[in-house]
Order: C-alpha cells, then structure tokens, then sequence
C-alpha cells in the first residue's frame, strides 16, 4: 500500500469516531431531555383571584416618622450617699448593748452601742468629792482671809502674813475651778459610752457586737443617708471640659433598669494621672430601691441625629423575626424589618422601611 493511501485510511478511522462519539453524545443527550419531561405538553397555569388584605378592626394606620435623638457617649461610675458616716468609739471598754442591724433605720439621738461605763462612773463619783473638798477648803482660805483683812489693816499682823493667806485663798478657787473642770471631763467620757446615731439614716453595716472590746477610734457602724444619694462617674478629660456644674445630664441604673435625669453637683478639679479621667458627680431625684455601690452611668450628649420611629404595637415577633403591616393603597402586606432601641412607646427602625411608609398598629 502506498503512503498516501495509509494517510487516507488513518483520517477515515478517526472520522468514523469521531462520527460515533457525536452520534452517542447527542443520543445521552435526548434521553436526558425526555426523562425531564421536555418533549411533553406543559400544565397551563390558571391565575388564581388572592382577596386583599384589610386592617383589622380596632387598629390604627400610622406612619414611618423621624424622630431626632441625641448621640451619647457614656461614662460608667458607682452609686455614693452625699453624706455617710462612720461612727467610731473614743474608749477602751467592753460593749454591753447593740441596737441595731445592717439596713435598719436610724434617727438622729437614737442609741446605737452602750459601752461599759462602770470605771468612768468610779471616776465621777471621785472627781465630785474632789469638788467637794475643793469647795471646803476655799471656804476656809476665804473665811482666814477675811479675819486677816482689818487686823493687817490695824498692823495687829504683818502685811507678809496676810498675803500668804490671799494667796492660800486664790489657790483654793483655783483648786475648785480645776475639781469642776475634771467633773465636766469624767461626764463627757461617761457620756461617750453611749454611742448614738448623728444623723437620721439607714445603717449599712455594724463592725461589733455584744462582749466585743472595742478601742479608741475603732469604727462601730457606718450610717448613710438614703434621701441624698450620687453618681460618682469617671468621664475623659475631653469629655469632662465640655460639663458644666448645675447641668442637666441622662443617669442610668442598670440593677433598676431605670432612666433618669440628674443635675451635675461636682467636677472634681484633678485628673487620674492612670486613667487621665474627672470625677463628675450627679445628684437627683433617687430613684426608690437604690443604695451605695450601685453600678449605673452617665449619658453625655454629643450630637443629634434622625431616626426612624413607629409605634411598639406596630411590631410582631414570629419566631426570630420581626415583621410589620404595610399598607399599600388597599392592599395590607407583610414585611420583615430590623429594629433597634426602644423609644417610650416607640421603638427604632434600623432596616426594612421608609419615611413616610403606613403600617398597622394594633390596639394595647
């Protein structure tokens, strides 16, 4: 066989496979068609009559508003009483009686603590016989000096004698004096045996109790006045040069969940050289069930922005979404929106809807 012929023959090989494979491909392929079904007539589609939506009965079309609210930065900080106490002993004694218990309260004069007095009372009894026989020998110095006085006079006596005895007679008042005054020093440390409240107030806690001895300066009980409490926030230097004392300022108390307004009393003027904050402090109205060390914050106002608002009732959880009623011409739709802080009785919309936009709030 010549070469050309071996060449013709090659090609005619190849197209003949080639031919086959093509014819097999396209077979696979229409097999594949008429198994999906698509050499068969289709269902026609009939369009079905879907009756509109309406707002129920009760319920109220509102719309989508911008509502402006204030850009805050807080400053976190601790409940503190303006005025709290220490009380504290002044002796060493034994303690015989305890009249109170942590969160009682207290009014001012009441017996808190008796201490044993019994050595102070030893000493007053003391100290008034000493005035006693103080008073008796300013007595008799004075009676001398008078019977002295006209025989010096008449030089019956010389003038030396007689000044010894207006001299007796001056030490003898001041002896007296000195009597009285340790009688008025025995009576105040007998009266510091009984620790009393000085202030009306709530107790926060008592550090002693029955048959405990105490020391001097040693604290006894701490005593707040809940009537006038504070915030005492930690606010950054750029921030705290911007307050002004006598302003008004948003407090928050998480444990209460509550939000309120207070007046700004103190600018403590010293930054914390770690922090390189100000202590603020805000008092106000309080709030009832709060006490010292509570946590809460300060919301200090930065700028204002606009939000979108609609009402709390406008809103329905259906499992994790949010969905809301829209109002098209008479057509009521649903739609799914995210919403973000709550407003009093509105709640903040972040995405899903546009000013001016109706949805349907249903009665409380």
């Amino acid at each position: 066989m010549t070469p050309r012929r071996k060449v013709w023959a090659r090609w005619s090989h190849l197209l003949a496979q080639l031919v086959l494979a093509l014819t097999f491909s396209a077979a696979v392929i229409l097999l594949l068609l008429w198994l999906a079904g698509k050499f068969e007539p289709k269902v026609p589609v009939v369009a079905a009559d879907v009756p509109a939506a309406t707002v129920p009965a009760g319920s109220q079309v509102v719309p989508v508003r911008l509502r402006r609210m204030p850009i805050v930065e807080s400053a976190v900080g601790s409940i503190r009483a303006v005025h709290e106490t220490s009380v504290g002993s002044k002796l060493l004694a034994r303690v015989l009686e305890v009249n109170l218990k942590a969160g009682q309260a207290v009014s001012a004069g009441d017996v808190l603590v008796r201490l044993d007095d019994s050595d102070l009372r030893a000493k007053l009894e003391q100290a008034a016989a000493a005035v006693k026989s103080a008073e008796a020998s300013r007595d008799q110095a004075a009676s001398e000096e008078k019977r002295y006085a006209p025989l010096a006079k008449d030089r019956v006596i010389s003038q030396q004698e007689y000044e010894r005895t207006v001299s007796a007679m001056k030490s003898a008042d001041a002896e007296l004096q000195r009597s009285r005054e340790v009688v008025k020093e025995v009576q105040a440390m007998l009266d510091w045996a009984t620790v009393r409240a000085p202030m009306n107030g709530v107790v926060i806690d008592k550090q002693i109790d029955v048959g405990d001895t105490v020391t001097p300066g040693q604290i006894l009980v701490t005593i707040f006045d809940p009537t006038r409490m504070q915030l005492v926030a930690s606010v950054r230097e750029s921030l705290a040069l911007e307050l002004q004392t006598g302003q008004d300022i948003e407090v928050v108390i998480q444990g209460l969940d509550k939000q309120c307004v207070g007046t700004i009393s103190e600018i403590v003027p010293e930054a914390k050289t770690a922090s390189r904050t100000f202590q603020v402090k805000v008092t106000g109205p309080c709030p009832p069930g709060i006490y010292s060390g509570m946590f809460g914050r300060i919301l200090i106002p930065l700028a204002e922005e606009e939000i979108l608002v609609i009402p709390r009732q406008a809103v329905r959880n259906v499992g994790q979404l949010e969905l809301v009623e829209i109002v098209e011409g008479e057509r009521v739709s649903r739609r799914a929106i995210r919403t973000g802080r709550m407003l009093d009785s509105d709640v903040e919309v972040l995405s899903g809807l546009r000013e001016g936009e109706r949805v349907v709030a249903t009665a409380a």
